[in-house]
């Protein structure tokens, strides 16, 4: 049994009305991102435009450790997955 976490597909992506996200969000070990001290910037990494397509140098593709490269990513708070803007690759 799944929790809804927004109206449709296309108000998640679009980026048009801000579409809250209705429920919490879970990474792979199992901890809400929404409230979990682990997940201190709640960020939602995509490295694409606001459309959708590859931003290709947005992306963190080449990112090392040592690097200053910027990716696109987006507050979870939001509620537009992909109204993102530029977050150092390095950000946990």
């Amino acid at each position: 049994q799944g929790q809804l976490l927004a109206k449709s597909w296309s108000s998640l992506f679009e980026g048009r009305s801000a579409a809250a996200l209705r429920g919490p969000v879970y990474s792979f070990n199992g901890r809400n991102v929404l409230t979990d001290p682990l997940w201190p910037h709640r960020l939602a990494w995509h490295g694409s435009t606001p459309r959708g397509a590859h931003a290709r140098r947005w992306d963190c593709q080449g990112w090392r450790s040592s690097g200053t490269a910027e990716g696109m990513a987006t507050a979870l708070g939001e509620g537009r997955l992909l109204a993102g803007h530029r977050h150092n690759c390095s950000t946990p």
